[in-house]
């Protein structure tokens, strides 16, 4: 199969400290996260040609995006050939694909892709970057129909999700809080993460305080501030860099449902569903190849629900697939080893795949998969999802 995606490889990653309330201007998370990938790859700054992120600078939601591609390219002093910010589409994952696509197709070598947000210190009590509300805020679309419900919070929608599908499989909360316990695990084998010195039982996950019945406070992932920075390279330029390269196997955002998170016809499933059924058709890899998992956890309910749209299990035994122990390390397949957004902090996804990239370049240490080469990411929740494979080059 001659799929452009393939002519792409992530070369190098770098995290800034993360933390809440830091009050550290974004544009110093990003230095931090910056420098630490280029060394990563054995990159010098004057190799980095292209710059992507998402999804630009917005002004209008306190801490999200306060940096845009001009402002990182004034920052960090990068001539580009190309750059590109990506406000839609693929959610989380959109900027990543881009990158491959502009190494793919000759616009760039090295692409800078980046992630950097000040959620934490910039919320207020009458501010939420999350949450659509406030006389000044504009309400069309999908939100008109969920807004005069007193729906504001993407918790809220989630929450739809989760009593559908526990009403139709039977799942318990202690089913998705093994997830939530087991996340808080890897936390505390990660030295990055935000909540690594916190471990967590299961009675104090049940007794936690509800946000949105059926997902308690534990249920769902953690504002910070930090940075995240990945380096997609083309693949031939990618080969005699520091470490082997991790090529972009296949990469999907497919979409087949409606753009809503209330109206999709099965509340079952998301986007994720229709992203990940896309992806295989761009591989000979089938899900029984996976190594290692890294799916979006905006929410508790997404990871079993992220796990049946990658075709690891069947449709209705992601909570099954997950009590019964199989993704922990010594499991089927081994899900957000880094301690996901639940437990390691928000960055919108980049964390995953950060995390997919440790793993398949041997670097978790107590949190390893053993010799990992193959690594699905997802990232999104709703109607929005995008999803990749990433395959270790030896």
């Amino acid at each position: 199969m001659n799929f452009l995606e393939k002519r792409a490889a992530i070369t190098g990653i770098g995290m800034s400290s993360v933390g809440r309330l830091t009050h550290r201007p974004a544009v110093s998370h990003l230095v931090e996260a910056f420098k630490e990938a280029l060394d990563d790859a054995g990159l010098e700054r004057d190799d980095i040609d292209g710059l992507t992120t998402y999804p630009g600078k917005a002004d209008k939601s306190p801490g999200m995006s306060p940096l845009g591609c001009l402002d990182a390219r004034e920052a960090l002093g990068l001539k580009t050939r190309w750059h590109s910010a990506v406000p839609e589409g693929a959610a989380q994952m959109a900027p990543i694909m881009v990158a491959a696509m502009a190494v793919a197709t000759g616009q760039a070598r090295h692409v800078m892709v980046f992630r950097a947000l000040t959620e934490s210190s910039s919320q207020t009590s009458g501010k939420r970057a999350s949450i659509a509300s406030g006389a000044d805020t504009h309400v069309d679309n999908w939100f008109s129909w969920l807004i005069p419900m007193g729906a504001f919070s993407a918790a809220n929608w989630s929450a739809m999700f989760a009593t559908r599908y526990m009403h139709e499989f039977g799942m318990t909360r202690e089913d998705i809080g093994t997830q939530c316990v087991l996340q808080r695990e890897y936390a505390a084998k990660n030295s990055r993460a935000l909540l690594k010195d916190k471990p967590l039982q299961m009675e104090e996950y049940l007794n936690a305080r509800m946000i949105s019945d059926p997902l308690c406070l534990y249920d769902c992932d953690i504002p910070i501030d930090g940075a995240c920075v990945i380096i997609v390279s083309a693949i031939d330029a990618a080969r005699d860099l520091r470490k082997p390269p991790l090529r972009i196997e296949a990469m999907s955002a497919a979409l087949t449902g409606r753009e809503s998170w209330d109206q999709r016809a099965d509340l079952t499933t998301m986007a994720s569903h229709d992203a990940a059924a896309e992806l295989w058709n761009h591989t000979d890899f089938t899900p029984a190849d996976l190594d290692v998992a890294a799916v979006y956890d905006g929410f508790s309910i997404f990871v079993p629900l992220w796990l049946e749209a990658f075709g690891v299990c069947p449709h209705g035994e992601g909570a099954r697939f997950i009590r019964d122990g199989q993704t922990r390390l010594d499991g089927k397949l081994p899900t957000n080893t880094g301690g996901g957004q639940l437990s390691a902090g928000r960055l919108h996804g980049f964390g995953h795949l950060h995390e997919a990239c440790i793993q398949l370049w041997g670097e978790g240490e107590d949190r390893q998969v053993p010799n990992a080469k193959l690594a699905a990411c997802g990232m999104g929740g709703g109607f929005l999802a995008g999803a990749m494979l990433i395959a270790r080059e030896d």
